[in-house]
């Protein structure tokens, strides 16, 4: 059986992975780490934690970007946006030898009114980042543009993760992404 393997945050944590794992149940071996992947440097690290797990994967589906491009701190994004092409840039290598179905979601969309995200700049990380990963052969899984078409309906109070409705609409794209990538 094919294995498909999950990365990425909470949006893929307690949003679409569970959706997509239970959907490809019997079709596909899934794994996905039961930790937070949380921003691109992390995530950059547990590869090698995660290196048993990744192996003989036949398609890696993708996220990181809320956490980087975060305002938490008061002084501008998390993760710098250089910092945080240059990293995903590193992850993308490194699923690339594992791979060549390598699938990159965009940071999802957060609610007009988050005190600490900002479409702005997750629009600006997107559009840093894709470019890059797309030389490098990476699909892209556009997750920014589902939740930022109905934000009411797709966030949650939080005004950042995703609503049972929006966990469902952003799996329904990863599902899609994942069955053309076997093709």
């Amino acid at each position: 059986m094919k294995k498909v393997v999950l990365l990425g945050d909470s949006i893929r944590m307690i949003g679409y992975g569970p959706i997509v794992a239970e959907a490809l149940k019997g079709e596909y071996e899934v794994w996905q780490p039961e930790d937070n992947c949380r921003f691109a440097a992390y995530t950059l690290r547990m590869l090698f934690a995660y290196r048993k797990e990744l192996e003989n994967a036949h398609i890696i589906h993708w996220n990181n970007g809320l956490w980087d491009a975060t305002h938490c701190m008061g002084d501008g994004p998390f993760t710098p946006l250089e910092t945080y092409v240059a990293t995903m840039k590193r992850i993308a290598e490194h699923l690339l030898r594992i791979t060549d179905k390598v699938i990159f979601s965009t940071t999802t969309a957060v609610a007009e009114d988050s005190l600490y995200d900002k479409n702005d700049t997750i629009r600006q990380y997107n559009a840093a980042v894709v470019p890059e990963l797309m030389k490098m052969g990476v699909q892209i899984n556009n997750l920014f543009s589902v939740v930022a078409e109905n934000q009411e309906k797709y966030i949650c109070e939080d005004t950042l993760h995703l609503s049972k409705a929006g966990s469902e609409a952003c799996a329904k794209k990863v599902l899609e992404a994942i069955r053309k990538a076997d093709q």
